[in-house]
């Protein structure tokens, strides 16, 4: 039987017996050389530094060879720069899903409460004593964003689910939880407002493989249901009746594809803290890369991963001795495009 040629600028792939796959040509590119440039990123966060590594010296660290580098690289950097990609691959993601599933190119997790039910969370454990060791404090953070993401998503409930009203209302719970945030640092102790301040700047110094490996479990144990993500996207671009039309259980596909975004979000801000306007970023960023009507999810994974490794690199080397929190550095550059963003939808 002959495969029917699929729209322009696709290939229609049969890998098994009645099995097809359609395969976008420029996004199967643009996620190629993604996949490269950020090996050179990562490359390039290992070799410099306040001491300068040769490439062929990272490369003897790498495979287990002993060099006079081992401490600054496999013990130092190496950590940081894995731990970096995974959180950038996990806002990436995050991004996409949250933004696909509201249509709305200024959502994001940040921007719907995920890191501010988090911050709120480890607010209210060290205050109460719930978690008094930092191991105990990701566990409270993770909860915390998922607490956040379903009050928001009960409270913006209406017979349905309206993305603006969504993205309004957590934008309300997410200022709310930050005001409380910032009376729990004025009203406590200095030495329980530092503990928090250290967490709440969103850095990776001093972090490492104690925070990867939960991080990496959870996207290994995601990826089943970013398989199905990426299936249930494609209807999902069509309005609400038409997906509805075709057989799509458009309010059940949209509350779990919220609730991925959310797992994969509140991870990463409980392996690195709050971290500002990634996933807002990442995804559009992809979109353009690949020109696709739909935001790409591998694509969006990827710009993440190298926003977040060449922002710690950037936060670490631009002001020697000093060291930007990567959270302050994104933040810095993700404000001003939000207000790109808005400027466009008013003209819209």
């Amino acid at each position: 039987m002959k495969v029917p040629p699929g729209p322009p600028g696709t290939t229609v792939l049969r890998p098994l017996p009645g099995v097809s796959l359609l395969l976008h040509r420029r996004s199967a590119l643009v996620v190629g050389v993604l996949f490269v440039l950020l090996g050179v990123v990562m490359l390039g966060s290992a070799c410099a530094g306040r001491t300068y590594v040769p490439p062929g010296e990272v490369w003897q660290v790498l495979r287990g060879q002993p060099t006079a580098y081992d401490l600054v690289v496999g013990e130092l950097r190496l950590p940081r720069i894995v731990l970096g990609a995974a959180v950038g691959v996990a806002l990436g993601l995050a991004g996409a899903l949250v933004q696909s599933v509201t249509r709305n190119p200024l959502a994001s997790p940040d921007v719907i409460g995920v890191g501010h039910g988090a911050a709120a969370a480890t607010v209210l454990a060290l205050a109460t004593g719930v978690a008094t060791s930092p191991g105990a404090l990701p566990a409270v953070a993770v909860a915390g964003g998922l607490a956040a993401a379903a009050l928001v998503y009960a409270l913006a409930w209406r017979h349905g689910m309206r993305p603006s009203r969504f993205v309004l209302t957590g934008v309300g719970i997410g200022v709310a939880l930050s005001a409380l945030v910032q009376l729990y640092l004025t009203e406590s102790e200095p030495a329980a407002a530092e503990q928090l301040m250290l967490w709440l700047t969103g850095s990776l110094n001093g972090r490492g493989w104690a925070q990867a490996a939960p991080l990496g479990w959870v996207l290994a144990l995601s990826l089943p249901a970013l398989v199905w993500a990426g299936r249930a996207l494609r209807p999902l671009g069509l309005d609400a009746d038409t997906a509805a039309a075709l057989g799509v259980r458009v309010h059940r596909d949209r509350l779990g594809l919220t609730a991925l975004g959310v797992v994969l979000a509140a991870s990463a801000t409980a392996a690195a803290g709050p971290i500002g306007f990634v996933a807002l970023t990442a995804p559009q960023l992809a979109r353009r890369l690949t020109r696709t009507p739909q935001l790409p999810p591998a694509a969006s994974a990827l710009t993440g991963a190298i926003v977040m490794v060449a922002a710690d690199l950037a936060a670490r080397t631009l002001l020697p001795p000093l060291e930007i929190p990567v959270g302050a550095l994104t933040s810095l550059v993700g404000g001003p495009y939000l207000l790109w963003l808005l400027g466009r939808s008013g003209r819209g």
